[in-house]
C-alpha cells in the first residue's frame, strides 16, 4: 500500500456490512481508519439486510471510521424485493438516520432482469428520496441514458453515480444534476485505459472515492476481497492519473464527498 500522509479519506461505497466481513470486521474497519479513512457510507442491498446495516452503523468506535447508513433495493437484486419494502423504507427515513437512498438504479448489462420492474422499483424510491430531500447512490449499467432522463424527471436532490464507466459527456451530464462520480479499484489497474483518460479529463469536482468492497479490488488484491483500507490504493491511481499529488486530490474528493452528502467536516 502506498505511503501517502493523508488524514482524510471518504470510502464513498463500501458494503462492510455483508457476510463477507462476518469473521473480521472489526479489524478491517481498524486497518481502513490506520489507513486514513475517517468516513465510511454503507449502502443498503435489500430490506432483509436494513437493521443489521442500521445496527453496525450505530456502532461508534474510536478505532472506526464513521459510519452512514443508506437504505435502498439493488436492482440486480429484484427477486428479494417486495412491494411493501417501499412503504418500510418511508418509515425508515422518520426514524433512523440515513445518508442517503441506495443503491439504487438500473442493471441493463445482466441477462434475464426484468428492465420494466427495475424501472418501477427505481423511480419509486428517486420519489421517496425527493420527497426526504436525500441524495441517491445509483448502481448503473449500459443504462446512463435512462438514469439521466428519469434522474432529471423526478429532480432529486443530487447523489452519487457509483463505479461510474460512461462517457465524459454523461459524466458532466451527472455533475449538471448535482451528482458526483465514484472511483474505485478497477482504475488501479494498468489495463483500464478508458477509465484512466476518463478520470483524467472529468473536472475534479466530480469525482469521489469508493470501494465497493468486497467486489471490485484493487489490482494489488486481484483475486482476493475488496477492502475499505486499501483506498489509499484507487487514490493514488486518481492522483497519477491526474498529475496531482495525493493529498490534494484527497482533500479534494472528501469535500466534493461531503457536499453531495452532507458530511460534517
Amino acid at each position: 500500500m502506498p505511503d501517502l500522509a493523508h488524514p482524510d479519506l471518504i470510502d464513498t461505497h463500501c458494503h462492510i456490512d455483508v457476510a463477507a466481513f462476518d469473521a473480521d470486521r472489526e479489524q478491517v474497519l481498524g486497518a481502513a481508519r490506520v489507513a486514513g479513512v475517517v468516513d465510511l457510507v454503507v449502502p443498503a442491498i435489500a430490506a432483509e439486510g436494513w437493521d443489521g446495516l442500521l445496527a453496525l452503523c450505530r456502532r461508534a468506535a474510536p478505532a472506526w471510521p464513521r459510519l452512514h447508513a443508506a437504505l435502498g433495493l439493488h436492482p440486480v437484486f429484484l427477486e428479494r424485493h417486495r412491494e411493501a419494502d417501499l412503504v418500510v423504507l418511508e418509515r425508515r427515513l422518520g426514524e433512523q438516520p440515513v445518508i442517503a437512498i441506495g443503491e439504487i438504479g438500473l442493471d441493463h448489462a445482466l441477462p434475464g432482469l426484468d428492465r420494466a420492474a427495475q424501472q418501477r422499483l427505481f423511480e419509486a424510491q428517486l420519489a421517496i428520496a425527493r420527497a426526504a430531500r436525500l441524495p441517491v447512490l445509483l448502481h448503473v449499467r449500459k443504462a446512463h441514458e435512462e438514469v439521466l432522463g428519469l434522474l432529471r424527471r423526478h429532480g432529486v436532490r443530487g447523489g452519487i453515480a457509483h463505479a461510474f464507466n460512461g462517457s465524459l459527456e454523461q459524466g458532466l451530464r451527472y455533475l449538471d444534476l448535482g451528482f458526483r462520480l465514484g472511483f474505485g479499484g478497477m482504475l488501479t489497474f494498468a489495463r483500464s485505459t478508458r477509465l484512466r483518460r476518463l478520470a483524467e479529463r472529468l473536472p475534479l469536482e466530480a469525482l469521489v472515492l469508493e470501494t465497493d468492497a468486497p467486489d471490485l479490488t484493487v489490482a494489488s488484491h486481484q483475486g482476493a476481497r475488496n477492502s475499505p483500507a486499501y483506498l489509499p490504493e484507487v487514490l493514488a491511481a486518481l492522483a497519477e492519473a491526474r498529475g496531482l499529488e495525493p493529498i490534494d486530490v484527497a482533500a479534494r474528493t472528501s469535500a466534493n464527498a461531503r457536499a453531495v452528502l452532507g458530511l460534517a467536516p
